[in-house]
């Protein structure tokens, strides 16, 4: 990675002791099967983030100011499986450090090491996936931990719930509970799959966002576009209330396939990264502010409710 600190920010809220949060690139696209350049993604996602505004106008704040650490970049890519296990040991290092972790792709195959970290450090964990494809494949081209697998090891041992999800196989009907998946075709006619999909999940949850989500008319430049996708005020009025009800404690996006001649999807995947960490922090005081506590900041957005933090 190029870019020395996210979006610029100045080295008083980039370094790791005083950041809040923490941003773990993973150059990764080791398994996809059609258009190739995830792996690309997150110095896409960056080079975009450090062109955009820093002040959220919906939630009145500057998030950078609780700090955001960019972590180096995962680059293991001998082997998928050799990817996981590196992706899951960098995860579980700063969840330890008591750090809101979040990820930038790279491919969804990602993902599987993320979710099994935060899984090992919360209780009750669900996974909330928010993605075009069912990605719950048990294995796909003589590995388990490819692409089309994401979230096969997420709805055997989390509570997974997934949101708009209008592709799959055959052989991933009936994995997943079936009140726990929201079908696009289906998102479209019901009014309440906000609320409904919301109560779905435990209080510990784990966002992940596989970009093509959104519809291609506004996120065109991922590896597998689907069309009949989610849009930008339904998705953010969605983590909205995720955000409000329960405890988010991470979440990673992915499947930015940048195109040079179309920079609309990294800036809106660069708005969305910000966008989560503004409504996860908006509510939690900074030093000098009302209501801040040496030492506390942490324990006011949920980072403590872990299992034992020696695991």
């Amino acid at each position: 990675m190029s870019n020395s600190n996210y979006a610029g920010i100045p080295d008083e809220y980039a370094g790791l002791d005083n950041a809040s949060i923490v941003l773990i690139p993973v150059p990764y696209d080791g398994t996809s099967t059609w258009q190739k350049g995830a792996d690309k993604g997150p110095e896409a996602f960056l080079d975009a983030s450090a062109n955009m505004e820093l002040y959220d106008i919906e939630t009145d704040t500057e998030v950078y100011h609780h700090g955001v650490f960019l972590a180096d970049a995962v680059t293991e890519n001998s082997s998928p499986e050799a990817m996981v296990d590196a992706v899951h040991a960098t995860t579980k290092k700063y969840i330890k450090k008591n750090k809101f972790v979040t990820l930038f792709g790279g491919e969804h195959s990602i993902s599987i090491g993320s979710i099994r970290a935060f899984n090992e450090m919360y209780e009750n964990l669900s996974v909330l996936q928010i993605d075009a494809h069912a990605d719950l494949r048990k294995e796909y081209d003589g590995s388990s931990c490819n692409h089309a697998c994401a979230v096969y090891e997420a709805s055997q041992k989390t509570n997974l719930v997934q949101v708009g999800i209008r592709s799959m196989d055959s052989i991933e009907v009936g994995i997943n509970d079936d009140d726990k998946i929201f079908l696009a075709h289906e998102m479209v006619q019901d009014d309440y799959w906000q609320e409904k999909a919301t109560e779905a999940l435990t209080e510990n949850v784990f966002i992940t966002i596989d970009l093509d989500a959104f519809d291609p008319s506004i996120c065109p430049s991922t590896g597998t576009p689907e069309p009949g996708g989610l849009f930008w005020y339904e998705t953010l009025d969605f983590l909205k209330m995720v955000f409000a009800e329960k405890n988010v404690v991470g979440f990673d996006i992915v499947e930015l396939c940048p195109n040079p001649s179309e920079k609309s999807s990294d800036f809106l995947a660069a708005k969305l990264y910000y966008k989560m960490l503004s409504y996860k922090f908006k509510d939690i005081a900074l030093e000098g502010e009302d209501g801040y506590e040496a030492n506390n900041a942490f324990t006011k957005s949920g980072l403590k409710k872990m299992k034992n933090i020696e695991d």
